[in-house]
């Protein structure tokens, strides 16, 4: 009985506590928000005009004009606007954490005399630069001196000095090539150990050299995007007057990116020390080096460039199939059907309808087949087309048609494509699905 009591007296001296932090806690004013850190400049990113970016001894001024940047000086370039975005951004952005001293009688207590960077900026209309300069680290590296004008020493977080920092090859414009990559039309890889030439066509690319063959869309799209997302990875002359020893005088690689009319070329020297290689705009005069990644990608065999699908066809585009192995032909055509629509028949060796679930299976069987690899001509596999094990025949589209052979020999299955050079390598596995697919037709 004593226990109950125990218990009960427990619950009302809780429920008295409670009660007494709800009341008094309810009438205490809450804590008051952090209080927002000044900017330290009153301007908006899109409204600086003009921008001096000092990092060391490296001294960069770059303008704005209809919308677009440009590095003037120490040269005149188009510039990376999404490295100067950058610094503009933090600009606007940058907090004043706290005020360290007002006046100070020596800047170089700070690290402000001799600035690890110093960033000027005017606004339309304004006649002079505001300027900022930033010192020495804190001693717990989370944030750095900084001063504008002198007048006022404060402190501002230490990631800045990445955002701020910067110099002029930073600042720059670092692409390769200059082009238009939706007008692209042909590329064209002349010396090193690869040489090559890829047109477009309609929406193909095809391989005109070595070999003519359709190419990979996919392989293609890449070489061209190389160019256009590949940076230099440093300046090693603005203006080369002895390209000989940069392996430029005949360079061993070029590469050029044809937009109609126009054209431009990523000529490639020797290698230089860093194991990147001299390279250079051939509308331009100075001189860069590249990864040894970039020019590796261009020095790729054409093989590596070739479609690698054996039919052109696609399920939903076909429109006949000639199947022949020895004496037996298999021939599906599709016709409309009665209930309406379209449907597939088999009209050889004897007329009959046949479910759509065994000729999707055929189709997808046979377009899906890639190739492994490639067989130049007169080699064995090609020979071994003489005497295919199955011909397939196919019209696909508005009027177009192909005609693909296929060959065993030492356990491989070769396939030759009519108007391709040599033999594509078959998985065999793949191939003996497809002509399970076409037994289950009869």
């Amino acid at each position: 009985m004593r226990s109950f009591k125990s218990v009960g007296v427990l619950a009302l001296l809780l429920a008295a506590l409670g009660a007494y932090i709800y009341f008094v806690e309810r009438k205490k004013p809450a804590e008051p928000e952090a209080e927002a850190r000044p900017k330290v400049f009153d301007v908006s990113a899109d409204a600086i005009v003009e921008l001096m970016v000092r990092s060391g001894a490296d001294r960069t001024l770059l303008r704005k004009a209809d919308g677009q940047w440009r590095v003037v000086e120490p040269v005149d370039a188009k510039a990376d606007e999404a490295e100067v975005s950058g610094v503009t951004s933090a600009l606007a952005s940058l907090e004043n954490v706290r005020v360290v001293e007002e006046a100070p009688a020596d800047l170089a207590a700070f690290g402000l005399a001799n600035p690890v960077a110093e960033i000027g900026f005017r606004t339309q209309g304004e006649k002079t630069m505001r300027h900022l300069r930033l010192g020495d680290k804190t001693a717990t590296q989370g944030e750095m001196y900084a001063s504008r004008g002198g007048k006022q020493v404060f402190l501002v977080p230490a990631y800045v000095d990445t955002s701020l920092a910067r110099t002029t090859f930073d600042l720059r414009d670092k692409s390769l090539l200059s082009f238009a990559r939706d007008k692209v039309d042909r590329l064209a890889v002349e010396g090193g150990t690869a040489p090559k030439t890829l047109v477009k066509s309609g929406s193909d690319w095809v391989l005109t050299a070595p070999l003519h063959a359709p190419a990979d869309y996919g392989s293609a799209e890449s070489l061209v995007g190389r160019l256009e997302t590949g940076r230099m990875s440093a300046i090693v002359s603005q203006d080369a007057a002895d390209l000989k020893r940069f392996g430029l005088e005949k360079p061993t690689l070029s590469v050029t990116v044809g937009t109609g009319s126009s054209q431009a070329s990523l000529q490639v020297g020797s290698k230089a020390d860093t194991g990147a290689y001299f390279a250079r705009d051939a509308s331009r005069p100075l001189v860069f080096t590249v990864e040894a990644a970039l020019v590796d990608e261009f020095q790729k065999p054409a093989s590596d460039l070739r479609g690698k699908d054996v039919f052109a066809f696609r399920p939903f585009n076909a429109t006949s199939l000639e199947l022949t192995r020895g004496a037996d032909v298999v021939a599906l055509e599709k016709a409309k059907a009665k209930e309406g629509g379209e449907a597939w028949r088999r009209v050889k060796p004897t007329a009959a309808d046949l479910g759509q679930a065994k000729v999707d299976d055929v189709l997808a069987r046979l377009s899906n087949l890639r190739a492994e690899g490639f067989e130049d001509p007169g080699s064995a596999a090609v020979k071994a087309l003489d005497s295919p094990v199955l011909v397939a025949h196919a019209r696909f589209g508005e009027g177009k048609d192909e005609t693909v052979r296929f060959a065993r020999t030492g356990g491989s299955v070769y396939a030759g494509v009519t108007g391709q050079p040599g033999a594509l390598k078959v998985p065999a596995g793949d191939f003996d699905e497809a002509v399970r697919a076409i037994d289950a037709l009869k």
